[in-house]
């Protein structure tokens, strides 16, 4: 920036400065709204006192103007701002000393344009970002114009100015605005700068419009826009995210072609695409072209082959790898051992992650957070819970902070346990350290509740998530209708149903299932049946567990024909039956004392290779001996 140097300018001296403040401002820092313009009334303008000749006014410092902005006019900052085009760094130090804020739409435009003559792009981007977000001049269409109408004041052909606008809209994530500003620079003849249409690309991309970059791509090739290697790795990944890795192979050839020589995150970007979808060999492949085309793979590619190996639970592969790694001279970083240790602990490896942990501290990097979440985790999935719990200690000897992740690894542990006192006492501990406690964490403990039947205290957590301001998810719904319909609180769970058509939330096949569990473990099958229709009403599909429920509640109850009606519609829809349908259907015939039709389904699912399993044979068994016994009364 250049050192601001002390100005001059038209000292408003016949009239009160009340007239042109804008109302919406504090009235000390308030500028006039006054129609913008270059030429100052005789009304507004006179010559400065005899005493303030220019000599003696250069000699005031930078607080001269600072005394003097809340007494100005639009016009006379305006016609400062003019006098200041060849000079952009004091123009903006001129408007930096002031708030910006308080000049009205024109003149901050006009500030705006004669700041857009800096060096640098980010303090016009900034100032434009500051007229956007107020929305004192309008949409697009009304900022564009008045910046067009700047332009030409300050008989400039350039037309940066426009292309920081669209940058602004870029920054600030308004897609639309950006591809309308595009549209409108087409339509005035001005062709938008690679980096202007590079910018949109990246943001269309990265909200995964991907229809709307290649729209945008297709008018830069139509305008002559030469692309530059930036856009060709914008569009690569813009392939990837649509899953067309063929093509996106073939446009780095077609770079080539074009004498554009890929750069080290083009093939990155395609060795990630290869990965994440599970094509570990595609991505072995591009990386050996581009060790051919004598470039590099860094940590970054590594990385991604290991995120794909780990994945894939190419568990040896991706040791051999990290040893190739350590040959070609990469250090394995934080990001390769964390990604080798979540595999193993996936895998239910936990002497090989604890290894790795090892290893990547005996190589000079430090555990993480992550890398300690990660660890917790593989305990508690082992039930390993003294452990688990040591692990927080000694992150806190470090000088750790753990965060939610870690409390609600270790109270999902306990819960899992059954230990709702510990899963309790690291919620509480959570609060204590400053950790806001997360839906995962509530729904949780609720359901740990539910299990043991404290629902009071089930519904107090629930009331605690209302309280904070917090919205509960669907998961936690559930978990809660679920817990009240297994103990018959039907009404309960119904005023959950309410609430969560309250809170908009939708509720799906597993709310419904579990209303209707609750509804057959009463014996209410009817009800249950209702529920059936009122979830297609909803559009909502019922799915085997909606179907294996109403049979099982029928057939508790002895209604044999009635199971056996749901069982064919379920056929009928195309639900093939399971283990849980077949159990249910033998268990009433159990109580129907039918052992031979028991037997007979009892062929049936094996026959289908289902496999029983203890409830199919008690069932089964309980069903040949009321049959027995029935016949022995017979013959007797």
């Amino acid at each position: 920036m250049e050192r601001f140097k002390p100005i001059t300018f038209p000292w408003p001296l016949r009239h009160g400065v009340s007239r042109f403040r804008r109302t919406d401002v504090p009235a000390a820092a308030a500028l006039s709204s006054a129609p913008l313009s270059t030429n100052a009334d005789a009304a507004d303008y006179a010559p400065p006192p005899a005493s303030t000749t220019p000599d003696v006014a250069r000699s005031y410092q930078g607080n001269f103007i600072e005394q003097l902005f809340d007494k100005v006019t639009s016009s006379h900052v305006s016609a400062t701002l003019l006098s200041l085009v060849k000079s952009p760094g004091r123009a903006l130090d001129f408007v930096s000393r002031n708030d910006f804020r308080c000049l009205d739409f024109r003149t901050q435009c006009l500030a705006i344009a004669v700041v857009s003559r800096h060096s640098s792009p980010k303090p016009a981007v900034q100032l434009l970002k500051v007229t956007v977000r107020s929305k004192i001049g309008g949409g697009v269409r009304e900022i564009f114009d008045e910046l067009v109408l700047c332009r030409d004041r300050l008989k400039t052909k350039s037309t940066i100015l426009l292309d920081y606008l669209v940058k602004c809209f870029c920054e600030l994530g308004m897609a639309d605005e950006a591809v309308e500003g595009f549209y409108m620079m087409k339509g005035k003849g001005f062709v938008p700068k690679i980096q202007t249409c590079n910018s949109i690309l990246s943001l269309l991309s990265r909200l995964n419009r991907t229809e709307a970059a290649w729209v945008i791509y297709a008018e830069m090739f139509r305008m002559e826009i030469k692309s530059s290697l930036y856009t060709y790795n914008i569009m690569i990944n813009t392939l990837c995210k649509e899953g067309k890795l063929k093509k996106a192979k073939e446009f780095i050839g077609c770079m080539e072609s074009l004498g554009i020589k890929p750069s080290i995150v083009s093939y990155n970007t395609l060795v990630q695409a290869y990965c994440f979808r599970g094509r570990i060999d595609g991505a072995r492949m591009v990386m050996n072209e581009m060790k051919f085309k004598g470039c590099k793979p860094d940590l970054f590619t590594y990385n991604s082959l290991l995120g794909g190996m780990c994945r894939a639970g190419k568990l040896v592969e991706a040791s051999e790898l990290l040893r190739e790694m350590k040959e070609m001279g990469l250090n394995p970083d934080v990001v390769s051992y964390n990604t080798l240790i979540n595999g193993h602990i996936n895998k239910g490896d936990l002497e090989m992650a604890f290894a790795y942990g090892d290893e990547m501290v005996k190589e000079g990097n430090t555990l993480t957070v992550y890398t300690y979440n990660v660890l917790i985790n593989g305990l508690c999935m082992e039930n390993k819970m003294e452990q688990a719990e040591r692990m927080i200690k000694e992150m806190r000897k470090k000088g750790m902070v753990p965060d939610s992740v870690t409390y609600n690894t270790l109270i999902i542990g306990h819960c899992r346990c059954g230990d709702a006192k510990k899963a309790l006492a690291f919620h509480d501990e959570m609060v204590i350290y400053g950790i806001q406690p997360t839906l995962v964490t509530y729904t949780a403990l609720i359901c740990t509740l539910g299990n043991r039947n404290r629902m009071k205290e089930a519904d107090e957590l629930f009331e605690e998530v209302l309280r904070k301001g917090m919205k509960p998810d669907l998961i936690l719904f559930n978990a809660l209708v679920g817990c009240h319909c297994r103990i018959g609180n039907m009404e309960r769970a119904f005023s959950l149903l309410k609430e969560m058509e309250k809170t908009k939330v939708d509720p799906d096949e597993v709310t419904f299932n579990c209303l209707m569990y609750g509804f057959c473990r009463e014996g209410k099958v009817e009800k249950a049946r209702e529920l059936i229709d009122e979830m297609k009403r909803r559009g909502i599909e019922p799915d085997h567990i909606s179907y294996n429920t109403l049979i099982s509640g029928y057939s508790k109850r002895g209604d044999i024909n009635d199971a056996r009606k749901v069982h064919n519609e379920m056929l009928s829809i195309g639900f093939d039956p399971t283990v849980l349908t077949y159990n249910a259907l033998i268990r009433g015939l159990s109580k129907t004392r039918d052992g031979d039709l028991a037997e007979e389904l009892f062929r049936e699912m094996v026959s289908k290779g289902i496999t029983p399993n203890d409830s199919t044979y008690c069932s089964l068994i309980e069903a040949m001996t009321n049959l027995n016994n029935d016949t022995e009364k017979s013959d007797a």
